[in-house]
């Protein structure tokens, strides 16, 4: 819980908790959820579209015009400026996050523990030790409670059938995985910008949550996550957010678990900001490598000018001229022994192309989705799984983070990550990059 809501919540224990589960579970598969949408406005819209087809029963938003807004497409609903308030509902079933980063883990354990479902804006989590804390608390609960990561991707059958043909050995084993995305960070400017009056009705002590204090200004939020996003403060920097797209090919189709090693590249390490271009690398020493091979992979990830330029010089050789690497804005490369495979949300290029021309391409093994917010919404109803769950999804993120701790820490340094201790071995001052301070009051125990 946050520890400044404690005296607020008190009485929402073991009591409510179990009392919220058990109706939650007595539920049958037609009855409607009572949802609470936590950040209303931006990504919110779209994730409300998405579970429409249930209660739309509580909105949340820090900005009264976007709450407002909401509103008038769910007249219905409750409102509120502080997601703590939600979690506390006993009549909420289940909740929807899309605040900036820096909320998704606090909230989504605080519902967790009162025994709602949650669904979460990607990435889970704003720190590797937040990313581990969400992922236990959710296998403590997987029985009574659906989770799921706003990986929208993961459902579409592009991704399904690029993770058939690595399992199936189509380029034999898998030595590399090579993702990119060929967005960069603008300048942040200052880190503390000169205070402005606070908007009527704007809940900034909300909005600012366990973040460092800082007096309002409009320019730490207005513009949404390509603004926020790129200050340590408040967000995850383009591996972050698009690495949770991106990094899921390759750490579903390869199964992948926990990397052994870290090396974070590109331009200098910034106290304040996110790198503009990074090229991380992640080295797995078991991983499953297709046609049921286990061995050792190396994932590497690529973001900005510097990051592309890298990308194109290691894969263009190896593709010929089967495609040109250099067009493709984002996208995946497994390199097997015998050929490549690349991939991106819609498209997939078997490499060398003479040698793939009347290749057999391996049964439908994975079902074809239901739908990515459907999942999650049936899963809720009990009726099968999600597969981006928090423990999925928890692992995904954890190893997404761990790049942006090797650039923060040291650029160019390999880590070594002993996952079962939750430490970094070779360096006992970048532990400290693990979790954060949080703000007095919003401490998450």
């Amino acid at each position: 819980m946050i520890h400044s809501s404690r005296r607020k919540f008190i009485g929402f224990g073991i009591a409510a908790t179990t009392a919220c589960a058990a109706r939650v579970k007595s539920q049958s598969p037609n009855q409607k959820l009572n949802i609470a949408i936590i950040g209303a406005g931006g990504r919110g819209g779209a994730n409300t579209n998405g579970v429409k087809s249930e209660t739309i029963y509580a909105l949340c938003d820090t900005n009264p015009g976007a709450l407002s807004a909401a509103k008038g497409r769910h007249s219905g609903a409750k409102t509120t400026s502080d997601w703590r308030e939600v979690v506390n509902d006993p009549a909420i079933d289940a909740v929807v996050i899309s605040t900036a980063d820096h909320h998704h883990a606090p909230a989504a354990i605080a519902a967790m523990r009162n025994g709602k479902h949650v669904y979460s804006e990607k990435p889970l989590a704003h720190t590797v030790q937040e990313a581990r804390w969400v992922q236990e608390e959710y296998i403590k609960r997987k029985d009574k409670i659906a989770t799921q990561m706003g990986t929208q991707i993961h459902a579409t059958d592009n991704y399904r059938r690029a993770v058939e043909l690595v399992q199936a050995g189509a380029v034999g084993k898998i030595k590399e995985a090579h993702v990119w995305c060929g967005r960069t960070i603008k300048p942040v400017g200052e880190e503390v910008l000169p205070e402005q009056p606070i908007p009527q009705g704007f809940n900034w002590e909300t909005w600012l949550g366990p973040a460092p204090q800082r007096a309002y200004n409009q320019g730490y939020w207005k513009g949404g996550n390509l603004n926020w996003n790129r200050r340590w403060d408040f967000g995850n920097g383009v591996l972050g957010d698009m690495g949770s797209h991106l990094i899921d090919l390759p750490y579903w189709a390869l199964e992948l678990k926990r990397p052994s090693k870290v090396k974070s590249e590109g331009t200098a390490a910034d106290r304040i900001a996110a790198p503009p271009s990074q090229i991380a690398t992640w080295h797995h020493p078991k991983a499953s490598v297709g046609a049921g091979e286990k061995g050792e992979v190396d994932l590497i990830w690529y973001h900005g000018p510097e990051g592309i330029k890298t990308m194109v010089e290691r894969l263009q050789p190896k593709l010929g001229k089967d495609t040109n690497i250099s067009k493709w804005h984002i996208g995946v490369a497994f390199v097997g022994e015998e050929g490549v495979i690349v991939s991106d949300y819609g498209k997939i290029v078997l490499s060398p192309g003479s040698k793939y021309k009347n290749y057999k391409k391996p049964a439908l093994s994975i079902p074809k989705s239901v739908g990515h917010y459907k999942e999650w919404l049936n899963a809720c109803k009990g009726k099968g799984k999600s597969l981006c769950n928090f423990d999925y999804s928890g692992a995904l993120i954890e190893h997404n983070l761990l790049g942006n701790l090797a650039h923060r820490a040291e650029v160019g340094k390999e880590f070594e990550w002993d996952a079962e201790k939750f430490k970094i071995s070779n360096d006992e001052e970048a532990n400290e990059l693990l979790s954060k301070e949080y703000r007095k009051g919003w401490e998450v125990s």
